[in-house]
């Protein structure tokens, strides 16, 4: 009976002269998801459709990922007239009592289309009684319904009961490009699900220590980062060996600041591949308080190795709130896998949780600092997942 795919766009319809552009790569999105279906994609005063019948359910599934995309409904598409209209919603509302057995009902129209003859309110109306003396066992609830059916005039009229959720934000790639530091852990996929939507174009840099560390963490991260690409599209993934600069720090620095001095370096080799591929910013998924890294104080010392825009998307949230994020994106279950990256691994017992700078700096004297990251950056290497 469905013919039609509906799509309700997001927040981007609210754009002043860069809307277009907005639309565009929502619009290239959608066409790589139905490009192999052969399917027709069109706008239609302002709304995005896809004619299909066979492809319902694959297609919707896809795009529910895309951010920018808000509603999804599988829809009848009908010619703009009334009498094609009346004919198709009646048979319609004959399908929705074999099929769900409804008893009440409500008509909400929207005419885009305002040379449409009959106005959205007379509509509603003529419309009810049609389905009322058609269906004796039928009634009006306007407050809570069985099924509120839409029909959506525009070029064409499309009938439709249901609102399927999508992936809300903005497209991909309207805000630029981040690199995301991320790790085998919980959090950091969280923070590339969340800065995507809200349209950054996301490539990630992962760091291990290698053998101290497993192949098994290294897949464990690729794993998360194939997961993302559902959401992010292609993901670029650089890895980077610390284990030189491991062995350094603990060779030359305090045990306790061996984190922070860790976590430095990682922000100045993001910093430094950031700026070679002209990417924008710089993406944790760092949360205040919640490890000795995570302090106010850490995160000041930290955010101080670099002059790069640092986002924290997770900075207010607490734990249970990231969880209940990647248990939906479905990262979680990859993320407890049970395998140790670098930070566990070379982690100090006392971790300090309130550096100073200058302390932290002057351990950072006895170092080779830039000798250290150029071989590191070095020997990285680069996966691209798709």
């Amino acid at each position: 009976m469905y013919n039609a795919i509906s799509i309700s766009l997001g927040e981007l319809v609210l754009k002043g002269k860069n809307r277009g552009s907005f639309e565009q790569k929502l619009n290239n999105q959608i066409i790589k998801v139905i490009k192999d279906k052969g399917l027709h994609f069109y706008r239609d005063r302002g709304k995005v459709f896809i004619d299909t019948e066979t492809h319902m359910k694959e297609v919707i599934d896809d795009i529910s990922n895309i951010f920018g995309i808000v509603n999804i409904s599988p829809s009848i598409k009908v010619e703009a007239n009334l009498t094609d209209i009346e004919n198709k919603l009646i048979a319609y509302v004959s399908h929705l009592i074999d099929e769900k057995g409804i008893k009440t009902f409500k008509i909400s129209c929207k005419r885009a289309d305002k040379t449409f003859p009959v106005d959205s309110m007379t509509l509603n109306k003529h419309l009810g009684g049609l389905v009322l003396d058609n269906f004796n066992s039928l009634s009006v609830d306007v407050h809570n319904p069985d099924v509120v059916i839409y029909l959506d005039i525009r070029s064409k009229c499309y009938i439709y009961t249901e609102r399927i959720k999508g992936a809300g934000g903005l497209p991909i790639g309207t805000n630029g490009e981040g690199l995301v530091l991320i790790s085998g852990g919980i959090d950091s996929p969280v923070a590339a699900y969340m800065m995507a939507k809200r349209g950054v174009k996301i490539k990630c840099v992962t760091f291990h220590a290698y053998p101290f560390t497993s192949l098994r963490a290294n897949e464990k991260v690729e794993a998360l980062v194939d997961r993302l690409s559902i959401f992010c599209g292609n993901i670029d993934l650089y890895s980077v060996n610390l284990l030189k600069i491991y062995k350094e720090i603990k060779q030359n620095c305090p045990d306790e600041e061996s984190t922070i001095i860790a976590r430095r370096f990682m922000m100045r080799i993001a910093e430094k591949i950031a700026g070679r591929k002209g990417m924008d910013l710089l993406i944790t998924g760092e949360s205040l308080g919640q490890v000795a890294s995570q302090t106010s104080k850490s995160l000041g010392v930290v955010g101080a190795s670099v002059d790069a825009l640092v986002l924290r998307p997770l900075i207010g949230m607490d734990k249970t709130e990231i969880i209940d994020i990647a248990k939906k994106i479905g990262t979680f279950d990859i993320s407890i896998l049970p395998f140790d990256d670098c930070c566990s691994v070379f982690s100090p017992a006392h971790p300090q949780t309130r550096p100073r700078l200058e302390r932290i700096e002057e351990s950072e004297s006895k170092l080779d600092m830039e000798s250290l990251i150029v071989e590191a950056m070095n020997n990285m290497e680069l996966k691209k997942i798709f």
